[in-house]
């Protein structure tokens, strides 16, 4: 799967590139931090935001969407999905707070999906 201009252009397009890379650890909010359910938990400071996407429903504006492609400071790589509107689930759990905190570092998308063995993510 090659990357061409306009091809992430859907949600599901991004996750199923990160798949095929190998970078679809997901970090969730938990009360310890943001955590990809290999044991260990991140603070903000732990981590970069490398490139977001930006996702709005065709049909309701309130289907809307963020991912945030994430790096830890151990190499891992990963993503954290923000719904927002009406399908949001990180009402009181502190996640706004968390992801504002963490550093950004836009990166481009032949950079972050290279197959170069540096942006691999590290096995645990």
């Amino acid at each position: 799967m090659s990357i061409t201009p306009g091809e992430m252009t859907t949600l599901s397009a991004v996750l199923e590139k990160l798949r095929i890379k190998k970078r679809d650890n997901e970090f969730r909010m938990t009360p310890e931090g943001f955590g990809t359910g290999n044991g260990k938990y991140y603070t903000p400071e732990q981590l970069k935001i490398i490139k977001t996407y930006r996702f709005e429903g065709d049909s309701d504006p309130s289907d809307s969407s963020i991912i945030y492609l994430i790096e830890a400071d151990n190499g891992l790589i990963g993503y954290s999905l923000d719904a927002y509107g009406a399908y949001s689930d990180h009402e009181d759990d502190g996640y706004d707070d968390f992801i504002r905190k963490i550093q950004m570092e836009e990166r481009d998308e032949q950079i972050i999906f290279e197959d170069k063995p540096e942006n691999l993510a590290p096995v645990h």
